[in-house]
This record gives structure tokens, C-alpha cells and sequence, in this order.
């Protein structure tokens, strides 16, 4: 290390002579930060942790203090040289900096062109130039702090070049635990060769309103998925603490009323409950189960208190109550928001008491660090921030910064393997696979795809997303990749084999637009013309693939839509395809689900890519023509129109009721994805079926690949619970696997559910696990279920007559049969002996088949309704005596009167099964039973 850092120091710019000799202060094992000739306790790598930071923070003074607790911009957004000068040593960093966000990573601003800079490119010049930025705060400030260079990471590590990753949005829809973490690992392994310490990824915002616009940055509208991938990329980021991760944004901040957004994002609509269950879970559970080191504070407001001021996010629940441990870094302008947005504060200062009392560690905006510096060091002379506070906030900082450690080797030590690693083959074949794994089928009618291609000699290819890569290099992660667009792709593909005909069709949104959204135009001449491009090259054509949805200028920070039709004309280039006769693919690449309600109904093929990232072309390419089947899932829901939001997976009892005067459903469900092969599920498992509090449920399936070829499935399971204290939602996901099986192969799919995955916020707001029974569900999406079952939580008191009762269910779900239910009220419930349940259906004459013991010559039955108090149910009961003839023996009402059992008396004969025929209510078509008593039926 040592002759590698004397090196590096050679190159060091002329204009920055060194404190002390370099040779003095670079020992084998310990580098003299100080300068003082002694190995300090903060020098010593074998010294606990505490006692490091301890010994550091006795030897600060103020302004080094403050200096900690402040970012500065890189080159070209706020700092304005690329390597130290001269004129650093009067420049307030002269005493040190906590982070350099930014610097040298090509980004200048949105929608302009990356720098072009000696030191961007190639990776090992990236990181010597880095290096020579740490070497000023090694070796010219008086305690030599090393920096915290923190960089965007949320679809690979921002830098002028790095392996490019689909965006969150994407790869939510992998369902992939094993592949987030593999990201993460690459994500920190290329930041930290190039020289940054800290990553600001994952998000864990919850995707709540599909028109937000950053919805294209989260990975899922599910918090238990958000939590899950969440956790991996955490583990992956930070691997052996290659890097710092800074998840973001905390707290409550993507729920915006209406999805409408200013740059202070304020007003969200979620109840506390809401909150703690959505919007928290992912905070909550990354901090439960990886040390993250980073939490970005967000810019809004909840409840009327800007989180950038408050103690209870920032401190009462951050660190108290979810034990973090890292330092808290301000959104951008988040704490002149106090002053300026939020008016919670009289002036800046007073913005910057707050935020500190609040609990931020650093300040991180596009303003020069003396900004905060400044009035944070008269506050503290003043007394009305006591350097106990500081003091506690410096120590997290340099806490992150040891665990990263900084202190141990702040400067990239292999400058050569920078470039061997970033931006790797291998780094991009896990992007490529990455790319593959986030697509999904919508729609495959008729198994139109995957297209032959030896039955293929033109294919048309338009749409204004089909040439357009922008997608992959926006900001928040690599800016000058080589991008494969969907043209790419296929043009690739086709080689000499069959001809690709190209036009655009149409731009991505018109002349007006976005007012066009609520006031469309007509067709202009020019509009016209292109459109009649793509229908001559479709006629011409075996198969036309047309590429539209959304990009860079209709979705992303600060881009909330009024609609989720297809912007533009798009709707109408798809219809004027399509109606040449020509079959028709659709390719939707868009940062969030948008509703196309026509090319649902008209195309016969649909393909969701997202932003695919910049091997995306050759990925949907493979998916197209068969050498890679898909096997994405929805982690969102497609609503129909914009008018039924906010309508999500996650919703209570009948809030997403279907109505008479309104559209009803989604396009697309939660966990829809369609394969090129089939999948059995069978033989459910469930242990122990009933449990205590505090036990855990194993839950096992098994899956079979029943079709011709190799393909993923992602089996996800659901929970219901069935009675609470408070109203709780209809599914909840709590379990998933992505696996993959070859034709005929079958596997067994274990899921682990522990006491956090059953329990509620009761009317205390306590979270607890209650007693009751709970549906399991277990399909291919949350609407497409394939097994289900059953299983209890008891206390001590009640666990052997639980127990029974389960056992009992169990015997009559072997022996009755509906021809319909709904899924949460099966048959069985009529024969558990609590009126609190029922069998329902919203069928029209639903029926249940009771199986008798033999020889049996049933007289009487007993039924007891749903609310048979209220309503008058007409219904009539058939025997059969085999063959499938059926004779009715009753017809009748019930009394309108009770809710108890009733009894019906008819005149029998010999049968071998009892059928209850319902015919509904005077209050609606619904049939309900909550109890059947019935002397002959087998599963007594």
C-alpha cells in the first residue's frame, strides 16, 4: 500500500503542496491522520470502534464539527474544480467536508449531455482523480478526515460509464431476491473502485398513486415486496462494507394528495394506521434485518409537521424506535423548506436549529456548504443548539465512515482493476439477465408469441419508444452507456433472415400536450403522414411490433401525470396498425402502469418492459422470438381508468366493490404474468395447523412445469385473516419464489410464516398477533389462485378446542362441494358451527353438494342465513341417488325472521347426495349460509 499510495502522490496537482512530508504519515499499518508522529486510538485499526470515535471527536474543534455535517456538490454543480487547488486551503473545507455528492460522476443537469472531462473516463482515471480530492483532506486538513464521496446507485452507480441496470420499477417485477443482491454487490463494488463510499439506493418509497412520477423508481406497490428487495440490495450494497447505503426517501413520502407534487412534496393522505402498515414496513424491516448505514430525510410534511423538523421521524422513530444507527442526510433543499415552503420556520437559521434538534446529521443541496456551515456555528455560540447535539451528530457520521473504512484505506488502491471490473461483460450479462427477468407477458392470445421467425420474412417495427434509449441513461445512474433499444434489438436479431422495416409513427406526446390529456386534439397533417408510414409497413409486413407508453419527458421526478391514457397519439398509431390486419404486438415501455384499456382489447400480444435499462432491446428481443420465456410478475396493478385511484393490491373488505355506473377491476391484477409454459400446483401443505403467538407456520406447495419448455414461475402466497380487532386487508402478500423449472420438472416451495407477518395494529395501535383463523392462498397471481387452506393462532385456553374445530373443517371440505364461493367464505364454513361465518356467493343459483353416509334417507336439514333476520333468502334442496339425476324435494323461503338454524322438513328417499340450490335474497342475487346441520351428511 504503501508504494502504491507514493505513486498516486506523484500525480498529485502541482498547486496543492502537502502539510507534512507523505512519507511520514503512511505506515504499514496505520496512516497518522493527525500528523503528530504517534499512532492515535482513531488511527488504530485494532481500537473498538467507539473508542475511535470517541478519541477523534475529543480532538475537534467546532468549525471541524460543522464542516462534518455538511455535503458539497462535485465538479460542475457547486464545486468548481475537478482536483484540489491552491485556493482550498482558504475555502471553508480547509477544516474538512463530511460528503462530496456527485463529483465526477457525468451528471450535469437533466436533459443535458453528461461531462466531458478528462477524468470521467476511463474508470481507473475516474479513480485517481477521486483519490487526489481524498488526498487534500488526508493530507491538508489538520485531523485528516477523509471524505464521504457519496453518488447515486438506484439502476447501477451513476458515473459517465457503470453496468447499467434496469430502474427499480423493473426489477421490482423480477421477483428475484437472489438478483437484487447480486445488483447491490455489483452497484457497491464498481462505486467504491471508482471511489465512492456511499450509495444512495434503495428507495423504499411504496408505489401508492400510479400517476406520481416517480413511481418509475419503486420497485413495487406491495410493502412486503418493497421490504424483501429492499433487503437484499441493502445486503448487497454494503457486502463486507464495500459501501455506505442511504436508503430513501424517510418518511410517509410517497403519497402525495392526488399524486400532484411541488419540489417540497407536502400534504400526503394515509391514515396513522395506513402509515405504519404501507409506508413504513420497508424502513421497519431493512433496519430489523441488514445495518443500513444511510436514511435520506424526505421533503414533505405529514400530519402538517415537515419531516426535515421533526424529532419524532428523525429521532423518536428512526433511531429509538427502528434502532438505526447511520447519519441522516437532507433531501436536497429540504431544510430551507422549513423556512421557505413549510413556513414552520421564521428564517433559515431557524430552518437549520430544527432540522439538527431534529435529528439531520448532514445537510446535502446544491448550495455552497458555508451556507449551513455558517448559521449552524452561530447557533451553537449562541447556545441554541448545545454541542452535545453536535457531538451526537458528528458521531454517527464518522461512525458510517469508520465502518466503510475510511480510516483504515480512504484511497482506491487499485486503480488498474477499476478498469478491469466497471462495466464488466460480466457485470453486463447480470444486466442483461436483470433486463430478461423484469419483463411480463400481459397478454399472449392464441400463443402469438413467440413469434416463428422462420415464418417471418418483413416485420414492421414503429412506435416512438421503439428508437428512443433515453430511458436508460436519465439521471440516478450510469450516463454515456451503450444503450440497446427495442429497434436494436430486433434488428439485431433479424440479420440476413427477414427485413426490418422502421418508421416512428408518432411522437411520444403531441403538439399541446399535456392539455390534450383532458382536451384531445385531432389529427394534424403531419400526424397524419406518419402514421400512414408505419400502417404501409405493417401492410407489407408478417407481424408488426409497435413500441409505445412513456419516457423521460412524461415520467420521473416532478412528473406526475393528469392521465394514464398513452400520451400523444399513440392510442391512435396502435388502432391504425391493428386494423390493417396485420398481427400485432405491443411493447409497453413506461415508468408506470398506464391505462390501455384498448390495446387490452384489441391486441393480441402485450408486452410490459419498463425501463428496461440499456441492455433492454436485446432483452425484449429474446422474449419475442423465443430464446428467453418470461416470467416477470406484476409488482403493480393496472387500473382502467384514472378516475378509480387511488385503487391498489392492498385494499380492505369491499373498497374496491364493483358499481353499476362506474368501470370496475383492473386491466392487469397484482402478480399477473403469463408464461410460454403451463404450471401445476398441487398438494398444499400446512404446519402446524393450529399455533401460538409467538410460533411460526410452515407452508409447502408444490409446483410442475406441465408444459413443453423450460420457464420461471413466481409462486406467491397470500394471507387473509378472518376476523380482527380492525378492519385488515382482503389479501396480503406474504411469500414468494421465483424458481425455475424445466418441461415435466416439479419442486416443492417452502414458505416460513413468523408471528411479524400475522400481526396488526389493534384499536391501541399496538402491534400484536390475535387470535382467529387465517386463509392461506397460494397461486400465480393474487387473483389467479391455485391451492388454498386454512390454519389457526390460539391461546393456551382455547388451542385443543381450535384444534377440533379446524379438524372438523377439514372433514367437511372432503365432502361438500360449491359450485361457486367467494374465496375467503368456502363451503366448509357452513359446517364449523360459528354463525360468524358463512358460504357466499354472488353467483346466479349457486349450489353446494353435500355427500351422505350410505344408505342415508334424509328427512329434515337445518340452515342457518346471513342476516336471516333482514333478508328472505329463496333457495330449494335436490337429492340424487347417483347417475347425476336430480329431483327436488323442497322449494321454498326462509323465514326473514333469524339468524338461527332454521329446519325444513321434506319427504326423502334413499340418496347418495343433498343439493342446496340458491336463488338469492329480497335484498340482492347473493346467497349466504352460515350454518348447515344435516344428521346425514359424511363429513359429521
Amino acid at each position: 500500500m504503501i508504494r502504491l499510495v507514493l505513486i498516486l502522490f506523484v500525480f498529485m496537482s502541482a498547486g496543492c503542496a502537502s502539510a507534512a512530508d507523505s512519507g511520514s504519515i503512511y505506515h504499514d499499518d496505520w496512516i497518522d491522520f493527525n500528523k503528530n508522529g504517534q499512532k492515535d486510538v482513531y488511527e488504530d485499526s485494532s481500537a473498538d470502534i467507539n473508542a475511535r470515535i470517541d478519541d477523534l471527536i475529543s480532538q475537534m474543534n467546532l468549525k471541524e464539527k460543522t464542516c462534518q455535517m455538511t455535503t458539497l456538490y462535485g465538479y460542475q454543480r457547486v464545486l468548481g474544480d475537478a482536483l484540489p487547488k491552491p485556493s482550498w486551503k482558504q475555502k471553508v473545507w480547509k477544516d474538512g467536508i463530511g460528503a462530496i455528492d456527485e463529483h465526477l460522476n457525468g451528471f450535469v443537469g437533466w436533459g443535458r449531455p453528461p461531462q466531458d472531462n478528462p477524468y470521467v473516463w476511463p474508470a481507473s482515471k475516474h479513480a485517481w482523480a477521486v483519490d487526489e480530492v481524498q488526498r487534500f483532506f488526508v493530507e491538508e486538513t489538520r485531523l485528516g478526515i477523509p471524505v464521504d464521496f457519496t453518488n447515486e446507485g438506484i439502476r447501477g452507480i451513476e458515473s459517465y460509464k457503470a453496468t447499467n441496470f434496469p430502474t427499480q420499477l423493473g426489477i421490482g417485477h423480477t421477483w428475484n431476491r437472489e438478483l437484487v443482491r447480486r445488483i447491490g454487490e455489483i452497484t457497491g463494488q464498481e462505486a467504491r473502485l471508482l471511489g465512492y463510499t456511499n450509495v444512495y439506493s434503495p428507495i423504499l418509497d411504496v408505489g401508492y398513486d400510479q400517476r406520481w412520477g416517480r413511481y418509475e423508481e419503486v420497485y413495487s406497490e406491495s410493502p412486503f415486496l418493497c421490504s424483501e428487495l429492499g433487503i437484499e440490495m441493502v445486503k448487497g450494497l454494503q457486502k463486507d462494507f464495500q459501501v455506505a447505503s442511504t436508503a430513501k426517501h424517510f418518511a410517509v413520502y410517497s403519497v402525495n394528495k392526488g399524486a400532484r407534487e411541488g419540489f417540497s412534496r407536502v400534504d400526503p393522505k394515509t391514515s396513522p394506521r395506513e402509515v405504519e402498515n404501507i409506508f413504513m414496513m420497508p424502513f421497519k424491516r431493512v433496519m430489523e434485518e441488514t445495518d443500513l448505514l444511510g436514511v435520506m430525510a424526505s421533503y414533505n410534511d405529514y400530519d402538517g409537521v415537515p419531516i426535515e423538523g421533526s424529532k419524532y421521524w428523525l429521532t423518536e422513530r428512526l433511531r429509538e424506535d427502528l434502532g438505526f444507527k447511520g447519519y441522516v442526510v437532507s433531501d436536497s433543499d429540504a431544510v430551507m423548506y422549513l423556512y421557505n415552503k413549510h413556513k414552520v420556520a421564521e428564517d433559515y437559521k431557524e430552518a437549520v436549529r430544527q432540522s439538527v434538534e431534529a435529528g439531520l446529521n448532514v445537510r446535502c443541496t446544491f448550495r455552497s456548504p458555508s451556507s449551513w456551515i455558517n448559521p449552524l456555528r452561530e447557533l451553537v455560540r449562541e447556545g441554541s443548539v448545545s454541542m452535545d447535539t453536535i457531538d451526537a451528530r458528528v458521531r454517527d457520521i464518522l461512525r458510517v465512515k469508520f465502518l466503510v473504512g475510511l480510516f483504515d484505506k480512504p484511497y482506491v488502491e487499485d486503480h488498474d482493476e477499476a478498469d478491469k471490473v466497471v462495466y464488466s461483460e460480466e457485470h453486463r450479462k447480470v444486466a442483461l439477465q436483470a433486463s430478461r427477468e423484469s419483463l411480463v407477458l400481459l397478454k399472449n392470445k392464441g400463443g402469438m408469441l413467440p413469434l416463428a421467425q422462420d415464418r417471418i420474412k418483413r416485420i414492421a417495427v414503429c412506435g416512438p419508444n421503439a428508437d428512443d434509449g433515453r430511458y436508460a441513461t436519465t439521471h440516478y445512474g450510469p450516463q454515456a452507456v451503450e444503450v440497446s433499444t427495442v429497434l436494436d434489438g430486433i434488428r439485431e436479431r433479424a440479420g440476413e433472415n427477414f427485413e426490418v422495416l422502421y418508421t416512428k409513427g408518432c411522437d411520444l406526446t403531441d403538439k399541446g400536450w399535456p392539455a390534450t390529456e383532458i382536451l384531445p386534439s385531432p389529427l394534424n397533417d403531419e400526424e397524419k403522414a406518419e402514421i400512414a408510414k408505419a400502417v404501409a409497413n405493417a401492410r407489407k409486413s408478417d407481424v408488426a411490433v409497435v413500441v409505445v407508453g412513456g419516457n423521460v419527458d412524461t415520467c420521473g421526478e416532478n412528473k406526475s401525470r393528469t392521465s394514464l391514457d398513452l400520451p400523444g397519439k399513440q392510442r391512435e398509431l396502435v388502432k391504425a396498425v391493428y386494423e390493417t390486419g396485420t398481427p400485432t404486438v405491443v411493447v409497453l415501455i413506461s415508468g408506470r402502469p398506464l391505462s390501455i384499456n384498448y390495446v387490452d382489447k384489441y391486441i393480441p400480444a402485450v408486452l410490459a418492459a419498463w425501463y428496461p435499462g440499456s441492455e433492454g432491446g436485446r432483452a425484449v428481443a429474446d422474449v419475442l422470438f423465443g430464446d428467453y420465456n418470461p416470467g416477470g410478475k406484476l409488482s403493480v396493478t393496472f387500473p382502467r381508468y384514472v378516475g378509480q385511484l387511488p385503487m391498489n393490491f392492498l385494499a380492505k373488505p369491499a373498497s374496491q366493490a364493483n358499481g353499476r355506473v362506474r368501470v370496475n377491476g383492473f386491466i392487469y391484477p397484482f402478480g399477473h404474468g403469463l408464461s410460454y409454459t403451463t404450471f401445476k400446483y398441487s398438494n398444499l401443505q400446512i404446519s402446524p395447523k393450529v399455533q401460538r403467538p409467538d410460533g411460526n407456520i410452515e407452508v409447502s406447495v408444490d409446483v410442475q412445469n406441465t408444459g413443453d419448455r423450460a420457464g420461471d414461475e413466481v409462486v406467491q402466497l397470500y394471507t387473509r385473516d378472518l376476523v380482527s380487532s380492525v378492519t385488515t386487508y382482503v389479501k396480503n402478500l406474504r411469500g414468494f419464489d421465483r424458481i425455475s423449472l424445466k418441461s415435466g420438472e416439479k419442486k416443492t416451495v417452502s414458505f416460513t410464516l413468523r408471528p411479524r407477518d400475522l400481526r396488526l395494529l389493534n384499536r391501541d395501535m399496538e402491534w400484536v398477533v390475535e387470535p382467529g383463523e387465517f386463509n392461506v392462498m397460494v397461486g400465480r397471481s393474487s387473483e389467479d389462485i391455485r391451492v388454498s387452506g386454512k390454519f389457526a393462532i390460539a391461546n393456551e385456553a382455547d388451542f385443543e378446542a381450535m384444534q377440533e374445530k379446524l379438524k372438523q373443517l377439514e372433514t367437511a371440505a372432503r365432502y361438500v362441494h360449491a359450485s361457486n364461493a367467494e374465496r375467503d367464505n368456502p363451503a366448509a364454513n357452513a359446517f364449523d358451527g360459528d354463525l360468524d361465518t358463512r358460504w357466499s356467493s354472488g353467483a346466479r343459483d349457486p349450489y353446494l353438494d353435500l355427500e351422505l353416509v350410505d344408505g342415508a334417507k334424509p328427512g329434515e336439514i337445518g340452515i342457518a342465513w346471513y342476516k336471516g333476520d333482514e333478508r328472505q333468502y329463496g333457495f330449494e334442496i335436490q337429492l340424487s341417488g347417483g347417475g347425476g339425476q336430480w329431483m327436488t324435494v323442497y322449494k321454498g323461503k326462509s323465514s326473514g325472521k333469524t339468524t338461527d338454524v332454521e329446519t325444513y322438513e321434506f319427504d326423502g328417499f334413499r340418496a347418495s347426495d343433498l343439493r342446496i340450490i340458491g336463488h338469492g335474497s329480497n335484498a340482492n342475487a347473493w346467497t349466504a349460509i352460515t350454518e348447515i346441520k344435516l344428521a346425514e351428511f359424511k363429513g359429521n
